[in-house]
């Protein structure tokens, strides 16, 4: 069941907590453990606590965080994930950034996905896999807080303005929970 909301200063969301079923989001997380070139990024303010990888059309580069990423080939099950992803976002992606949470220590701090090379009001669209991770959106004048615990399976789509106007984090938790894969497929218009 898709939900869609309208947030603050023309940003939307929305949610499908059964984009994939519950075997199809198992089996795409084990795959994607297992079978992804996991790196250890690093900032100028030390390594990322999560893995990362990226995967792109040919010759695209994306950069974040003092960090520069080359484009991994895409897998085949890869690119139906993003035809996928491309349908109910109904907006096109070359790219997509794999982040593994191993635990409840790895996390991402507050950002927003609003990089030049992205366009004017960039579309992201994220896919949740493994154990449940609560997913924080903050704006950035205001201070409201939007709080989502994603599931296993689940797409979130962010879209409109919500770019420019709100931060969000996967914060650190002290609970005992399993690894999380997130995927957030984008489209790099500038290169």
């Amino acid at each position: 069941m898709r939900q869609h909301t309208e947030i603050l200063d023309d940003g939307t969301l929305d949610y499908d907590e059964t984009f994939f079923s519950q075997i199809e989001a198992d089996s795409l997380f084990e795959e994607l453990r297992t079978a992804t070139p996991w790196q250890q990024e690093r900032s100028r303010l030390g390594p990322f606590p999560r893995l990362t990888a990226w995967y792109a059309d040919a010759e695209l580069t994306y950069s974040y965080s003092g960090v520069t990423h080359e484009a991994l080939p895409w897998t085949p099950h890869l690119l139906e994930v993003r035809r996928r992803a491309e349908t109910a976002a109904a907006t096109p992606f070359n790219s997509v950034l794999l982040n593994f949470y191993r635990d409840g220590q790895d996390s991402i701090g507050y950002h927003s996905d609003a990089e030049p090379e992205l366009g004017a009001n960039p579309v992201i669209a994220s896919i949740s896999l493994g154990s449940v991770r609560q997913f924080v959106l903050k704006h950035v004048k205001t201070g409201e807080k939007l709080k989502f615990d994603l599931a296993s399976g689940s797409l979130m789509v962010m879209g409109g303005s919500c770019q420019h106007h709100w931060v969000h984090c996967v914060p650190k938790t002290k609970a005992a929970v399993g690894p999380r894969i997130n995927l957030t497929f984008r489209n790099i218009v500038a290169y």
